[in-house]
């Protein structure tokens, strides 16, 4: 139920110290999971084997919100949806553990995070490729429908990021004493942009998938997200 991972992941962070306001978003969220238990996610799968991934940060989306003179309360949240054949297939709602200094590093380490998990996500299709469709392995016993297993080379991985900052500096990096410090430990996927196995490309915040991992939304805007997620 990746409609409830950003409410779920709120409530979770106070399970050492529960109050009666944690209980009520927790019944909410009960009540919810009641209206809607004959749902679940409605999947229309692609003839490709391309993994895409939508991500989006919310920068000190806790200020004044909670207690002022906790370090928690300025950490930005990570939201990030990675979808394999326009399913999705893996989703995260959670505050970063570095404190980000603006927008842009935020939406810049929220963007590392993702591809942690789009690149080893990569990897293990090109295994099954090599190994089990191209028979380089022990024979094993196995069938299916799908004809997307096709030897050859997985398609590029696509990213939508809505931050046009952090866009330019995912593509084209410059080190500056503004940017040295989140450029040395987040520059590892690169790689991966430069030898063009994935490409960060700009997308509207109407259409940011990402954007219901990071805040609550709306009803409006949340059942927009919803629908298009889960298909219903």
């Amino acid at each position: 139920r990746p409609d409830i991972a950003y409410t779920v992941h709120q409530c979770a962070r106070f399970t050492h110290a529960p109050r009666k306001s944690h209980i009520v978003g927790i019944k909410r969220i009960l009540r919810y999971l009641q209206g809607t238990k004959d749902k679940g996610l409605i999947l229309n799968p692609s003839d490709t084997l391309k993994v895409d991934c939508y991500v989006d940060a919310d920068f000190s989306g806790l200020w004044n919100v909670e207690e002022d003179r906790d370090p928690l309360c300025v950490k930005s949240r990570t939201g990030y949806l990675i979808m394999f054949m326009r399913c999705p297939l893996t989703w995260v709602s959670k505050l970063q553990t570095q404190i980000a200094l603006s927008t842009m590093e935020a939406e810049y380490i929220a963007l590392s995070q993702a591809m942690r998990d789009l690149i080893a996500i990569r990897e293990v299709i090109r295994e099954i490729q090599t190994f089990v469709i191209a028979g380089k392995c022990k024979p094993i016993q196995f069938s299916t429908h799908s004809k997307a297993f096709t030897l050859g080379k997985i398609p590029q991985s696509i990213v939508h990021e809505d931050n046009e900052a952090c866009l330019k500096f995912a593509n084209m990096p410059k080190m500056s004493p503004r940017t040295k410090h989140i450029a040395l430990p987040y520059h590892f996927f690169r790689s991966k942009v430069e030898e063009l196995e994935i490409k960060v490309v700009a997308i509207s915040t109407h259409e940011q998938l990402g954007d219901q991992f990071t805040k609550g939304l709306t009803e409006a805007l949340f059942v927009k997200a919803r629908k298009e997620l889960m298909g219903w």
